[in-house]
């Protein structure tokens, strides 16, 4: 008979500890949080020190009651949820309803899902840390209370359904002001010369630019000018390998390299870490914990890793001595940096078991590892100038002496010069002037946004993708070619917030908000000090808020050259509940409204000339982009014509009797779908990409690009299908 019961919280997790514990234990999965506030209601009590009301979540009656039963068979039970504050505050909720059971109860906490971490965890059992459960409790009710008491005045103010949070308003106040930056930017002309040179003996070509010009007047005479070599500087520099990653620059390089969003990152190293069968040896925990602000590594992983280096390259590549990180200021260092827990193995060893992503996942992870731990790479800095008459040209690059850890990880390459020495004549073989704008800041993705948060100390490891997700299933913002744009509605809530609520969605208070979590972690505070300090002006603003919302929204509203054809008066652009629209300034005398076409919607860029004429007006159409990033037809007669029109695809339009074409629309919540240019006259649309490919099974005129997400998996497939409901074909 089983002695003891362990409690994860992942199934996946579950069955690998299961391996590892054997006949002597039931292991068994809480599948997440069992208890939390309740849904409908606000759950917490502010006269009564912000007393939290707990209820079992819904569908988690059976699981808790199962669990009870389970723990009356066993003398011992541990609880094993992951080890940070989600985890202490589930193991809580545990232990709450398995003391009902009177059996001993222990808290075991380990960094990766291994044998040997396991079976330590297990004999040194201790008890649950109430200060991480009350940083989390802290977290919760604050969220509840902002959540929960703003979302409302944003109903009112707005439309039903939108939501207010602590966090994610802050990361969708960045993503707003640097769209306003932009928007704000002015491009600047600027030229640059650059020569295509090579040396006389050697075919070797190299780029140098223009760097300055003498006192002296004159021109640059491509076929009869020298160029002299005057100075060659030549300086060894040495590039330090980087640390092992947190979770922030696993995203971060994940996007980069791998083009996966944050949440899909988080949820391939959660598979990684809780375990996959790898052939023979069973179900292995792959990584450590992924979710970790901390560069700090275990010794005997170290070792690992210089054994492997010495064996595989050689004494050269490794250190004298183990590399040691030093962790960011104000990090928790609660957990070891993400690792691999199997060093040397080489991710080619496992790749048989792995799928395509949890392979280049882990490549990444163990390649970044490894080379954490190997001697530095060493170049040959290089600098030449170039003497052409009173102009100086400037080359400027480096040669590899010794790769070092870029022999594992590589992070870009420099330009190769030649060898050559002051004197040397080169031979030009391009010049080549070339025109430049000055560029506004670029939109973030979701990488640079986390790396924002991170600098700003706003959010932890564990709530950088939860942010991510959050903003964009709200509408608040839209990815365009993998950058994110604030929504109309997005802009709206934004401004509304600032002003209603300054604080909520200041970045410097959400910075030390996280800061009092933490000392709260620490054990320094108590968590209903924190939230009595935070509440009453926090009540003010409450009460405050929507006279401010209304200002704001006045504030916004602008004036526009269209007159309404019921009164004669000029509309205003006003901002409602999906996004911006065109009402009467004799409100609410005359109540009309019309909906704003795109060539409305300030454009962003230079247009882009077309041979299309216009059909209103006969003038040539332009391509524009609105505020939101997406590109349209429209009528370079604007203002004065305003017809506007979808970019074609190269696909007419399925309806009969309708002679319009199919291209990329906006709903009014910013997300993309496919409809008729003649719209309103023609409604056709669908959110399957089109694709100007005819079916081969059934002739249809064109195929349709399909999206779907396995059942309880992050992971996003695309197909090619029949648009017909009929034709089964799929590619």
């Amino acid at each position: 008979m089983p002695k003891s019961l362990v409690v994860v919280e992942s199934p996946a997790k579950a069955k690998t500890i299961k391996k590892i514990l054997g006949a002597d234990y039931i292991v068994e999965s809480s599948v997440g949080h069992i208890r939390d506030l309740p849904p409908k209601e606000l759950g917490v009590d502010i006269e009564n020190a912000f007393a939290p009301k707990y209820v079992l979540i819904r569908g988690k009656g059976k699981v808790v009651k199962s669990l009870q039963s389970e723990a009356r068979k066993v003398d011992n039970i541990y609880l094993a949820a992951d080890p940070d504050r989600e985890g202490e505050a589930i193991c809580w909720h545990l232990f709450e309803e398995l003391k009902k059971t009177k059996k001993p109860i222990y808290r075991i906490t380990y960094n990766e899902v291994t044998k040997n971490a396991i079976l330590e965890a297990i004999q040194k059992p201790g008890d649950i840390d109430m200060a991480l459960v009350d940083a989390q409790q802290a977290r919760r009710v604050l969220d509840r209370l902002v959540g929960y008491q703003i979302s409302p005045i944003l109903w009112r103010s707005v439309k039903p359904g939108l939501s207010a949070g602590r966090v994610q308003s802050v990361a969708v106040r960045l993503i707003c002001e640097r769209e306003a930056e932009i928007e704000a930017f002015k491009s600047e002309e600027y030229w640059t010369l650059t020569a295509t040179l090579t040396p006389t003996e050697v075919q070797h070509l190299f780029p140098a630019k223009l760097h300055r010009i003498g006192k002296k007047k004159g021109e640059i005479n491509a076929k009869t000018q020298a160029y002299l070599v005057e100075k060659v500087q030549k300086r060894e520099r040495k590039q330090k390998p980087v640390p092992p990653f947190i979770t922030s620059t696993l995203q971060q390089e994940a996007s980069r390299k791998l083009r996966f969003v944050a949440k899909r990152t988080m949820f391939i190293a959660q598979q990684l870490y809780e375990g996959l069968e790898i052939g023979s040896e069973g179900s292995i925990g792959l990584i450590t914990y992924m979710r970790t602000d901390s560069t700090r590594v275990a010794q005997e992983a170290l070792q690992a890793a210089r054994a492997y280096i010495k064996t595989t390259f050689g004494e050269e590549y490794l250190p004298n001595r183990a590399v040691n990180y030093q962790t960011k200021k104000g990090a928790q260092d609660a957990h070891e940096a993400i690792r691999p827990t199997l060093p040397l193995q080489s991710p080619a060893d496992l790749k048989p078991y792995l799928s395509n992503d949890q392979f280049r996942l882990y490549e990444l992870i163990w390649m970044r590892f490894i080379a954490s731990q190997m001697n530095p790479a060493i170049f040959d800095g290089t600098t030449i100038d170039i003497q052409a008459g009173t102009y100086l040209f400037r080359s400027t690059g480096s040669v590899m002496k010794f790769q070092g850890f870029r022999r594992v990880y590589m992070e870009g390459e420099d330009v190769n010069l030649p060898d050559v020495k002051e004197g040397d004549t080169l031979n030009l073989r391009k010049l080549e002037p070339k025109q430049h704008f000055t560029q506004p800041p670029p939109r973030y993705n979701e990488a640079t946004l986390v790396k924002m948060l991170e600098a700003k100390e706003i959010g932890r490891p564990s709530t950088y993708a939860s942010i991510l997700s959050t903003i964009q299933d709200r509408g608040y913002v839209t990815k365009e070619r993998g950058r994110l744009l604030p929504t109309d509605v997005g802009r709206l809530v934004n401004e509304l917030l600032k002003h209603g609520f300054p604080n909520i969605v200041d970045v410097e208070f959400t910075a030390k908000m996280e800061d009092q979590l933490d000392v709260i972690a620490d054990g320094k505070v108590k968590w209903v000090e924190t939230l009595g300090q935070f509440y009453p002006a926090f009540q003010t603003a409450l009460k405050e808020a929507p006279d401010r919302m209304y200002e704001a929204r006045k504030a916004m509203e602008e004036q526009s050259d269209e007159k309404c054809e019921k009164c004669g008066t000029n509309m205003i652009i006003k901002w409602g509940r999906y996004g911006r629209f065109l009402g009467c300034a004799n409100y609410p005398e005359c109540q009309n409204i019309k909906r704003l076409t795109s060539a409305d919607d300030a454009p962003t860029a230079e247009p882009e000339p077309t041979d299309t004429a216009c059909d209103k007006c006969g003038e040539p159409m332009v391509i524009r982009v609105s505020r939101a990033g997406a590109k349209f037809l429209s009528c370079s007669g604007y203002p004065k014509c305003k017809n506007a029109k979808p970019i074609p695809m190269g696909i007419d339009c399925p309806e009969p009797d309708c002679d319009g074409y199919l291209g990329e629309r906006r709903s009014r919540r910013g997300k993309v779908f496919y409809g008729c240019s003649n719209y309103p006259k023609c409604e056709f649309s669908t959110w399957d990409k089109p694709v100007p490919e005819p079916c081969p099974k059934c002739n249809a005129p064109f195929l349709v690009e399909k999206t779907e997400k396995a059942k309880g998996s992050e992971v996003v497939t695309t197909r090619l299908a029949c648009r017909t409901s009929e034709c089964d074909y799929t590619k």
